[in-house]
Formats: C-alpha cells, structure tokens, sequence
C-alpha cells in the first residue's frame, strides 16, 4: 500500500494478516491484527463495542493547584480508568512533586498510577532507586521515557545513566516486573533522523520489554492509523495506544505541538478565532472537535484511549460519556475516598 495515495474516503491500514470483509466493522486499529476501514459516512454515535481509558495528570506547582488537580481526579475517577498516569518536568524538574502525587493516588484512592520515569540528570543508581522504591510502594506500571531537558538545551545521555528510553526498558524489566508503557510518535519525533528510524527506536523498546505505546496527541486520524500500519508491518504487536489532547486552550496547545512535532490542522484557528475571552463557546467546539476525532477513531477499531487531562476533568468526562462510559457505582468501585 503506498502511504501518499491512500483517498480518505477507502482507507486500509493493514495491521496484520487477516482482513475484514469491506462491510464488517473493523476493530484492530491498536491493539489487534486486521484491516482498518474508515469511512466517514458512516455514523458513529452509537458505539456498542466497551472502551477503556486512561488519564493523564501532572503534578501541581501550587496548592491552589493541587486542589484542582484533586477535583479532575475526584471527577474522572468514577469512569474507572485502566491506569492514571502521572508526568516528570522536563530534566527531572517535578521528581519530588511527581512521587508525592503517585504516593497520595496509592493512599487515597483505588485508582492504578503509572509513575512517569526519565533518564535526564539521573545516575543510574538513582533511577534504580527510585524504580525499586515504586515497586515497594505498591506501583506496578511505569511509563518509560528518555525524557526532555529544560527549555533551550540539547539532550546528552548521562555519563552513568540509562542514555535512551530502550536501556530504560531494559534496566526496569530486569529489576521488577513493571508493566511498562513508552511513548510514540505518529508524527515522528522532532529529534528523529527519519520516520524510519523513529520506528526503529519504537521496535527497541518494545523489544528490550515495553508492553504497550501511547502516542503523542495528534489531530489527524490517517496519520496515525497509517503509523500504526507501519508499526504492525515492522514487527510491533503491542497496543499502540491514541493519546488525545482536548483543546482547553488553543494558544498553549499551538504552543504545545510545535514543541512536539505534531500538526495543527488550519481550520483549527478558524474554528476557535476569537474565542479567547468565550470560555464556555471555546468548550463545546473543543468538545466538538475532539468528539468527532474520538468517533472516528472507534470507528476504525481503537477500543482503547488515552486523555491528556491538563488536570481539568470537564471534556474528558464528557469525551468518555460520548464513547459510552459512565460512572461506576460507589458499590461496585471507589475510585477516589
């Protein structure tokens, strides 16, 4: 299949060996092997197939901070999420902040954290630590990532450390036995010679251990079901997870994709053009927005999601309603006491 060509009314990623029937509903986009067919005309507002979820948070700066952080918990919790994962500043600014939050989420309530862990300015004794810590703690999933210096530097692999996202893997597998998620790039790293190469870095750290990928947030859907299509035909199995991004704030998410390579598609500006003092307009076309993208991407099969939060709950709990999740009763899970 060549990727340039493929119109986006018909497309096929084939994910694997065995093909879907051109009527039948695909459902292999991230976690299985077959055909994705995407079809725009069809209707996706009733979607009978049971999803799962997972959130993103990052910890607070602030108290004030903290208290809103706790409240998108609060909120989301009751949806019942795989696991809730839990960033690290860039050069390992938040460590402190990021094991506090992961300590409180162990303590207070039911939910599953996944403790974000870099290889920036850390020895790897350090890591090991902190790895063996987690593990004695309670946490049983980590999210391995090489991880990004402060603003204006260039990464250089620590002298006694783990120099890549793969030896990290492969370091945490052979001390615990972590469920260890990495991160993915439809759009291909900024730092990455080539989209080839880039997916050979994917396929290491699968290989040196990594059980699942989540992607960095992307707006066009063909980009990544075409990136799952390359990694599937590469040799990688796992769930290639979509990390979705609702678009609280359009000006910091600009800000935010070109920072990570992804792309904005144009008639994003149009649609949220002044916009910046309308809080609550700017709210249902970002509902809108994001709710189109989720169909879509259940359409193609993706039974599995991951929220970027920005640690506010309003449009992942109403993206989670759309895909037909709803709260658990306090009888059947406590998410947050």
């Amino acid at each position: 299949m060549n990727e340039t060509t493929v119109p986006r009314g018909d497309f096929e990623a084939t994910c694997g060996h065995v093909k879907h029937p051109a009527k039948a509903p695909a459902r292999c986009a991230s976690n299985a092997p077959g055909v994705v067919r995407l079809d725009p005309a069809v209707s996706t507002l009733a979607l009978p197939v049971p999803f799962q979820v997972s959130f993103e948070f990052f910890p607070p700066k602030s108290v004030e901070m903290e208290e809103t952080l706790w409240r998108a918990i609060t909120r989301l919790a009751p949806l019942g999420p795989r696991f809730v994962s839990v960033t690290y500043g860039a050069g390992g600014s938040t460590r402190e902040r990021t094991h506090h939050t992961v300590r409180r989420l162990l303590s207070e309530t039911t939910l599953v954290p996944a403790a974000h862990l870099t290889c920036v300015a850390a020895s790897r004794g350090e890591i090991d630590a902190v790895a063996d810590d987690y593990w004695a703690a309670g946490v049983r999933h980590l999210v391995a990532l090489r991880g990004d210096v402060p603003a204006g530097g260039a990464y250089a692999p620590s002298t006694d450390g783990y120099a890549f996202a793969s030896d990290l893997v492969a370091g945490l597998r052979k001390r615990h036995d972590f469920e260890l998620t990495v991160a993915a790039y439809p759009e291909t790293h900024p730092e990455a010679a080539s989209p080839q190469a880039d997916l050979d870095n994917l396929k290491r750290k699968i290989d040196a251990g990594a059980t699942r990928a989540i992607t960095q947030f992307f707006f066009d859907n063909w980009t990544y079901l075409r990136f799952v299509d390359r990694a599937r035909k590469a040799g990688i199995t796992v769930p290639i997870v979509p990390g979705i991004m609702p678009v609280t704030n359009f000006t910091q998410m600009v800000k935010f994709a070109a920072a990570t390579g992804a792309t904005v598609p144009p008639a994003f500006a149009r649609m949220f053009d002044g916009l910046d003092h309308d809080p609550e307009t700017r709210k249902l076309v970002a509902a809108t927005v994001a709710a189109e993208q989720c169909q879509q991407l259940a359409q193609a099969g993706v039974t599995e999601f991951h929220f970027y939060t920005l640690n506010r709950a309003d449009l992942t709990f109403a993206l989670c309603h759309i895909l037909g999740l709803r709260p658990r009763r306090a009888t059947d899970a406590e998410g947050a006491r």
